[in-house]
C-alpha cells in the first residue's frame, strides 16, 4: 500500500492535471488551519479568480475513513470558509463518493475518479476500478474461510447473532468467527447489543470492501459449447444433471440475474458446480470450448461458501444476493449495471 506522503504527492499531481489552465499554483503540506492540520493546501488563479483547495488524504478511501475525513474537512471549512474541501485517496468507490457528495465535498483518487464542483468548475469522472485492489489491512478479512463469515452476515444483515451460531452457519471454528468479528468491530462495521449478540451496522461498507478484493475470476472455469440456444429449459437440464449426481449447483452472473428478472436475457450460462464438471458435461452432451466461444461455463468454487444462502427461483438454484452482486460487479457484459439494479431493487443496502 502506498504511504500517505506518496498518495499526497500523486493527488496534488492529479489536481494539476485536472486544472491545466490554473495559474500561480502554490502548494503547502501539513498546514495548520484552526484546530486541524490540512494534509495539502493549494492556491491558484482560474479565469481571473483566486481559489483555495484544502485536501484531506486517506490512503484506503474506505467509507469508514471517508466519514472521518468528512468530519475533519467540515471543521476546516468552518475555519476557512472560502476554501473548497477535497478528499484524496488511492481509490474512492461509489459508497464513499456518495458520502462526500452528500456533504458538498469534492474528491480525487489515483484510479481516475474525481468530483470537483466549485464556482464555475464542474469536473466529474466515475466508474473507474481500483488500481490497487489488494489493500493489506483488509486482506485477511476476505480470505476464503473468513469470507464465509462475511457472506453469512451479508445474507441476513438485520439478524443479531451469537458467535457460536455464526460459526455453525458459516461452517468455521469458533476461533475463526471470533477473529473475523473482532476485525469487523475494529472497522466499526458490526455492533453488539446488551445481550452480546452482534449485527452488521454498515452492510453496504462491508459489501463494497469485499467486492474490491474479490472477483469471480478467483474460481476455476470450464467452458463448453451448448447444443441449443441458451434457454430456461437448458438451465433446467443442468440442474437435473447436478441433482442426479448429488452435487450442489447455483447459477450466477447473467444467468442468475435473468432468473430474478425474466425480462433480462442471458447470452451465456455461468453456474457454480461442486466437484469435477466433466461428468456433468458428458451427461449433457457438451463439447469443451475456449472461454470466448463457450455458451456454458461451470465454475469450480474457490471455496464452498459460495453455496451459502443459495435460493430457488422458478425451481432453479441461484447464488445468494450478496454473492450474485459480488460476481456481477466485475463482469464485463453489463455486469456493473445489473449489479447496481440488483442492489437497488432487491438487497436494501
Amino acid at each position: 500500500m502506498l504511504k500517505s506522503e506518496e498518495v499526497r504527492r500523486q493527488v496534488a499531481q492529479r489536481l494539476r492535471e485536472l486544472l491545466p489552465r490554473a495559474k500561480g499554483w502554490e502548494e503547502s503540506a501539513d498546514t495548520k488551519v484552526g484546530g486541524q492540520v490540512a494534509d495539502l493546501l493549494t492556491r491558484f488563479q482560474l479565469a481571473g479568480q483566486e481559489h483555495t483547495l484544502v485536501v484531506e488524504v486517506t490512503p484506503l478511501g474506505q467509507p469508514r475513513q471517508i466519514r472521518a475525513a468528512v468530519t475533519r474537512l467540515n471543521d476546516i471549512r468552518r475555519e476557512l470558509p472560502g476554501a473548497y474541501p477535497v478528499a484524496g485517496a488511492v481509490y474512492i468507490g461509489p459508497q464513499s463518493a456518495r458520502i462526500l457528495k452528500s456533504n458538498n465535498l469534492g474528491f480525487v483518487d489515483l484510479s481516475g475518479n474525481c468530483y470537483l464542483a466549485f464556482e464555475n468548475v464542474l469536473i466529474e469522472k466515475e466508474g473507474k476500478r481500483n488500481v490497487r485492489p489488494s489493500t493489506r489491512p483488509l486482506r485477511s478479512l476476505f480470505a476464503p474461510r473468513a469470507t464465509r463469515v462475511v457472506r453469512v452476515l451479508l445474507v441476513e444483515p438485520g439478524r443479531a447473532w451469537r458467535l457460536e451460531e455464526l460459526g455453525r452457519a458459516a461452517e468455521v471454528s469458533l476461533g475463526h468467527s471470533h477473529n473475523v468479528i473482532k476485525r469487523l468491530e475494529e472497522l466499526a462495521w458490526v455492533e453488539r447489543d446488551d445481550s452480546q449478540r452482534f449485527r452488521l451496522s454498515k452492510p453496504a461498507d462491508l459489501l463494497e470492501a469485499w467486492c474490491e478484493s474479490y472477483s469471480y475470476h478467483a474460481n476455476e472455469r470450464a467452458s463448453y459449447l451448448a447444443p441449443e440456444r441458451v434457454t430456461r429449459k437448458f438451465m433446467a437440464e443442468i440442474a437435473r444433471v447436478a441433482g442426479a449426481e448429488g452435487r450442489r449447483y447455483a447459477f450466477t452472473l447473467n444467468a442468475g440475474a435473468a432468473l430474478l428478472a425474466p425480462s433480462l436475457r442471458s447470452p451465456a450460462v455461468h453456474c457454480y458446480l461442486e466437484g469435477d464438471p466433466a461428468p456433468a458435461a458428458r451427461a449433457l452432451g457438451l463439447r469443451p470450448a475456449a472461454e470466448a466461444d463457450g455458451a456454458l461455463h461451470f465454475f469450480a468454487p474457490y471455496d464452498l461458501g459460495v453455496f451459502y444462502g443459495a435460493f430457488e427461483k422458478g425451481g432453479l438454484k441461484v447464488v445468494s444476493l450478496p454473492q450474485l452482486y459480488a460476481d456481477l460487479i466485475h463482469y464485463e457484459r453489463r455486469g456493473r449495471e445489473q449489479a447496481e439494479h440488483l442492489r437497488r431493487e432487491a438487497m436494501g443496502y
